[in-house]
């Protein structure tokens, strides 16, 4: 945007310096060209009147000190014709020597002259043209044509003196381009300022919502007031958007701990009734409401989970995950030896650390490692790696279980959402979610894909610490 705007302003400034330089450039040429057609046509005009006399005595010769005078002191050469158009007295040696009679540049204005016509201004007198002025003035005596005055200027000093002007505006322009330049990053850095900090706001504001850190405000600074004032109302949105957020996990956390005393209570006084149903039917009832309340206490402890992994924002603690793997994998490897499943180890073993909450790489393993028992046959193995890629350190878990149909995949994280055909598998759908959330604190990717061979592989990429 700073760019954009830059263009903006140096697109302006190009076309005031173009749209006032060039009719300006134009003005010059054309105000030079005529003063030396004003300046020549006077002169020329002298000359036809002094050559009245001499031309109508027969006695030409009489102005010819007078024009070889003139051409040593400016330069100009003068040529007499008389009424046929030969001319009869020259400013430097014979005419046809000197000045081109044939000339159409010259014999046109010759024609226009003895005709009884005066010269007409030319066109803009352009530096890098160098045809010279020629005017030609009749010779009149008692209203009859006698004769003409050709006068043949060179334009060398005015179109020299022009090119010196379009070298100045020219600077100016480039002058004006660089002020412009000078004015315009500064201000167009105040304006954009509460634009960045709006933008780097809302990054905060989405990952305050991920790691429960509070967003700075960005209200106030410099800028122009209407930004300013956004800037404010953004802070008072993000505002709300966090206590919203702090109350919903602070609810989630409150009620699944509060929730958990009685629900204790309940499953305590089920199983005092133990031994006194006798009759089927209660005795049936009995189980499902001790199996209802287990299931409820899991939802509990997993929505407990949740709200921690929501609320672990704050300092990440580095961890060596080679070294966690190994603890929790001897720790559930109890559990898979009891159902017949081996738990597999391929660790980079170079000590790769990673910075994740407290508690967090455990947390992760534990719900991985319990997800991947659950679906993992009797007889097959799960497989936990770590691996180094250059600053970043992946950890996967893969089982060898039913798996998921492609287009779940991407509903695998949702809270509480199972897969129907694992209906009937204790879990409360939580597990995913949990370490979606705490891959998310520690700045990590977490991917699902089906292997060959089945089963499911769950993969998380750490920015190496």
């Amino acid at each position: 945007m700073r760019v954009r705007l830059q263009g903006i302003v140096l697109t302006l400034v190009a076309l005031l310096v173009f749209g006032l330089g060039i009719p300006l450039a134009i003005s010059i040429a054309a105000g030079a060209q005529q003063d030396l057609f004003l300046d020549r046509l006077t002169d020329t005009a002298r000359f036809a009147s002094l050559a009245q006399r001499p031309l109508l005595d027969n006695k030409p010769y009489l102005i010819e000190p007078d024009v070889r005078r003139y051409t040593e002191v400016y330069g100009v050469q003068v040529v007499v014709v008389d009424q046929d158009g030969k001319p009869v007295v020259t400013s430097l040696g014979p005419a046809a020597a000197r000045i081109d009679l044939q000339n159409e540049r010259i014999s046109d204005p010759v024609h226009e002259a003895l005709a009884g016509r005066r010269s007409q201004p030319a066109g803009v007198l352009m530096p890098w043209d160098s045809t010279p002025l020629v005017l030609a003035e009749p010779v009149l005596a008692d209203g009859e044509v006698r004769g003409a005055v050709l006068t043949v200027s060179a334009t060398d000093s005015e179109r020299a003196a022009v090119l010196w002007w379009w070298l100045l505006l020219a600077a100016g322009g480039i002058l004006a381009f660089v002020v412009a330049l000078g004015v315009a990053i500064p201000v167009v850095r105040w304006i954009l300022k509460p634009v960045k900090r709006l933008d780097d706001a809302t990054g905060a504001l989405v990952a305050s919502v991920v790691s429960g850190r509070e967003a700075e405000p960005v209200g106030e600074g410099g800028g122009p007031p209407e930004l300013r004032q956004l800037g404010r109302s953004f802070d008072r949105m993000a505002e709300s958007v966090s206590g919203a957020l702090a109350a919903q996990r602070a609810f989630v956390a409150d009620a699944s701990h509060q929730l958990r005393n009685p629900l204790t209570a309940l499953k305590i006084r089920l199983g005092n009734l133990d031994g006194h149903v006798v009759d089927d039917q209660s005795a049936a009832d009995l189980e499902a409401a001790r199996v209802d309340a287990g299931r409820l206490h899991q939802i509990l402890d997993g929505l407990l989970s949740m709200a921690r992994a929501e609320a672990s924002g704050g300092e990440l603690d580095p961890v060596v995950l080679d070294e966690v793997v190994a603890e929790r994998v001897a720790d559930w490897s109890v559990v898979g030896e009891a159902r017949d499943v081996r738990l597999v180890v391929d660790a980079a073993g170079d000590g790769a650390r990673v910075r994740v909450p407290p508690r967090g790489a455990e947390t992760i393993l534990d719900a991985l490692l319990d997800n991947a028992l659950k679906f993992t046959a009797s007889g097959t193995e799960i497989r936990v790696a770590v691996e180094r890629d250059g600053d970043r350190v992946r950890l996967s878990v893969r089982d060898h279980g039913p798996g998921l149909p492609p287009e779940e995949l991407d509903r695998a994280l949702d809270r509480f959402w199972r897969s129907p055909a694992h209906q009937n598998v204790p879990g409360s759908g939580l597990g995913l979610a949990i370490v979606s959330e705490l891959t998310a604190h520690s700045d990590g990717e977490l991917t699902l894909d089906l292997p060959e061979g089945g089963g499911l592989r769950i993969a998380m990429t750490f920015p190496a610490a």
